[in-house]
């Protein structure tokens, strides 16, 4: 199992913290700042740790702001990229709001390092039209972090962090940035385009397909945001959605010989389940194949969680066989709990059959 990101927050890393900070601003005690970042560690989660790393700074780096973060300038090339890097922004985004102007081109400057979209956030949620109107002009930025950052920044859904309730109110105010890059040359800035349009799709479905109907998706690039911006449309089987991408509601299939192997595993074991796909009409069929799990909740309920499997051309009066492995583990985002579980086979959004088994942890 794969360390927990915490860790990254440790005793090595805030000793090398602390010297480079030692090193960039000599008025620092480097023992005094090793000794408070250290304070209390352990007993800390993930973003805690990050947030506490970000507070022991303010009151050792000079209290004048923007001589803090230049000593962070100098901090951030020597030190490790990734998760940790989204300190500096951190710092920015709990101790810059009162400096604007500064705060948000110093996050545009600290993104190329991890990634500044939950601390600008901080910002829209005071001034969604003056941070908006920065962000309209990251779009347009030669680099792809800065050009990411207006697209993530500004989701109305982004996982880990509050939702901003005046794109969530009216959609409308991203497109511009949106309309910017929704044939960026970056599959990094692409996956956050398409993530943005799928957040937006969860309250105002109707207005992102019109979004991306009034799009030229003969362009590739713009053509993969689409398909993926729209994938919980199609796993919820919206109509929609579904003829967007010439995928027909109406289908004309059955599922047959649907086997689970074991109908009994332990927590950490793979469920192995295939079936075959036969077609019942006299023409070919575009498919997009998904499988749901209905998984047990503590309280006795069940939670329904769409994977993707495929999507096929079927022919006329043809079958295809399918398999899929799906091992059990306990996650951050998600805790099994014992008993009866339910796969689900679905195509173009429609349920076709399902099988239990039981799960014991």
């Amino acid at each position: 199992m794969a360390e927990p990101l915490k860790k990254m927050f440790n005793r090595a890393y805030f000793e090398r913290l602390s010297h480079e900070v030692a090193t960039s601003s000599p008025r620092v005690a480097q023992a005094r700042l090793l000794k408070d970042l250290l304070k209390g560690n352990k007993q800390r989660e993930l973003n805690a740790r990050m947030r506490h790393t970000s507070d022991v700074l303010r009151t050792h780096l000079p209290q004048d702001f923007r001589k803090a973060i230049a000593v962070l300038k100098k901090v951030a090339p020597r030190m490790p990229k990734g998760y940790t890097a989204l300190l500096y922004p951190d710092f920015i985004g709990q101790h810059g709001l009162s400096d604007t102007s500064f705060s948000l081109d110093a996050l545009k400057h600290f993104t190329s390092f991890g990634s500044s979209e939950f601390a600008v956030r901080e910002f829209f949620r005071r001034d969604p039209k003056g941070t908006l109107k920065v962000m309209r002009a990251w779009a347009e930025d030669d680099n792809e972090h800065v050009r990411r950052l207006a697209s993530e920044g500004s989701r109305p859904r982004l996982p880990w962090s509050f939702r901003l309730e005046a794109v969530l109110k009216d959609p409308k105010l991203t497109a511009p940035i949106l309309e910017r890059l929704r044939a960026d040359d970056s599959l990094y800035v692409r996956k956050s385009v398409a993530n943005h349009l799928n957040d937006i799709a969860k309250d105002h479905p109707t207005y992102m397909l019109e979004v991306l109907r009034s799009w030229d998706r003969s362009h590739p690039h713009t053509a993969w945001i689409a398909k993926h911006a729209s994938r919980t449309l199609i796993k919820a089987g919206n109509v929609d959605a579904l003829a967007l991408f010439a995928f027909d509601s109406n289908v004309k299939v059955r599922v047959e010989a649907l086997e689970l192997s074991p109908e009994r595993l332990k927590l950490g074991e793979v469920l192995m389940f295939s079936f075959s796909l036969v077609s019942e009409a006299a023409r070919e069929q575009q498919l997009v194949i998904d499988y749901a799990i209905h998984y047990r909740k503590a309280n006795g309920g069940s939670s329904r969680k769409v994977f993707k499997l495929k999507e096929i051309t079927l022919g006329p009066r043809t079958s295809i066989d399918l398999t899929k492995r799906q091992r059990f583990i306990d996650l951050s985002t998600r805790k099994h709990h014992p008993g009866e579980h339910v796969v689900e086979v679905l195509v173009n959004g429609n349920a076709l059959a399902e099988a239990a088994f039981q799960l014991k942890t």
